[in-house]
């Protein structure tokens, strides 16, 4: 279905934020409550490259974090897991990291987003961008955060035409945080032209709505599928929270994705455990199927675990998780 290169260094390289996470160790439990706190490495495409790293690809990374200790925390975190560092850039003295606390209040997931639009992850700069770095991977994801503002916004520009130019399979992950965001149209116009450029897009239906809002308000998943598939786009990933997914590609196959079961203890760190099984399913020629029940799973896994990043797990253990769930409920992922 994709043409995706072979003989190249790395077989994805997301690109984006490298944050923190501070989440209370017991969960549910409200900030006002809660007195020990865990440290995790945070960002949805950091997240994503973690679990990438995990299942086996090789894994690098373009981003940029602080020159403190919590930038030395995200690097050494990175390179535990095998990810590459050399895409990796340090801000100057001063400038903060992304931070975001989470709590858990009667099954509700609350996020604190404690950045704005100079944080490290934000002041990428195109001239940081080497186009043999890019050229070296299989495949680049971009998330849609890095697109709120320049001077990052720009050197994701940059990456996708350098990615077009050398022929990566190019994903989308439409990754909203409202904090970062001056206004709907901006969204909406950024969003609209990178997802031009993707091969895969992938996100919530508030976040297609939030993406065709100036241009085509008012679609559903049939329509916004047939809607990128007359750009550049083979298989469009819709999410709809609880109820599941759905998956489209071109070809005009269908898939509904279930949700695997699951004790969840928060609502967050899913959708990048997803995106990382699913596009390593992709990368290792698996069938989209079978692409589609390691994300939903894996998924599952990462809601069950108070952390995002350290929820993430490898090829077996999530085969395990999978062979588990099916025995329980049956198929998870119908074709249409």
């Amino acid at each position: 279905m994709f043409q995706i290169p072979e003989g190249r260094k790395f077989d994805c390289i997301p690109v984006g934020r490298l944050a923190i996470d501070i989440n209370p160790l017991k969960m549910p439990q409200s900030f006002a409550e809660c007195t020990q706190f865990g440290k995790y490495v945070g960002g949805s495409p950091a997240n994503t490259a973690v679990g990438l790293a995990r299942l086996g690809a090789r894994t690098g990374f373009i981003g940029k974090i602080t020159d403190d200790s919590l930038g030395d925390f995200c690097y050494e975190y990175f390179k535990k897991d095998g990810i590459d560092l050399n895409g990796i850039f340090r801000a100057e003295k001063n400038i903060p990291i992304g931070v975001t606390f989470t709590e858990v209040i009667d099954g509700q997931t609350n996020l604190m987003l404690y950045r704005d639009r100079i944080t490290a992850d934000m002041l990428l700069e195109p001239e940081e961008i080497d186009e043999d770095y890019v050229a070296s991977s299989r495949s680049v994801i971009i998330s849609g955060t890095a697109l709120a503002a320049a001077p990052s916004r720009d050197a994701c520009f940059k990456i996708l035409e350098l990615a077009k130019k050398h022929g990566l399979l190019i994903v989308f992950d439409i990754d909203y945080r409202a904090p970062i965001w001056r206004c709907k149209e901006e969204i909406s116009i950024y969003y609209t032209l990178a997802a031009k450029y993707a091969h895969i897009i992938i996100g919530s239906r508030e976040e297609f709505d939030l993406m065709d809002s100036v241009y085509h308000e008012g679609n559903d998943d049939e329509v916004t599928a047939k809607r990128w598939f007359d750009e550049n786009a083979q298989l469009i990933i819709i999410k709809h929270g609880k109820d599941g997914s759905m998956a489209y590609e071109k070809n005009g196959k269908r898939y509904q994705i279930d949700i695997a079961p699951v004790n969840a203890v928060k609502s967050t760190g899913g959708g990048d455990a997803y995106s990382s099984a699913f596009i390593f399913g992709v990368l290792s020629g698996r069938q989209i199927k079978n692409c589609l029940e390691l994300a939903t799973v894996s998924a599952s896994l990462a809601v069950a675990c108070n952390s995002c990043s350290d929820a993430l797990v490898d090829l077996p253990t999530l085969e395990a998780a999978l062979s588990k769930a099916k025995a329980e409920s049956g198929e998870l992922v119908k074709e249409f």
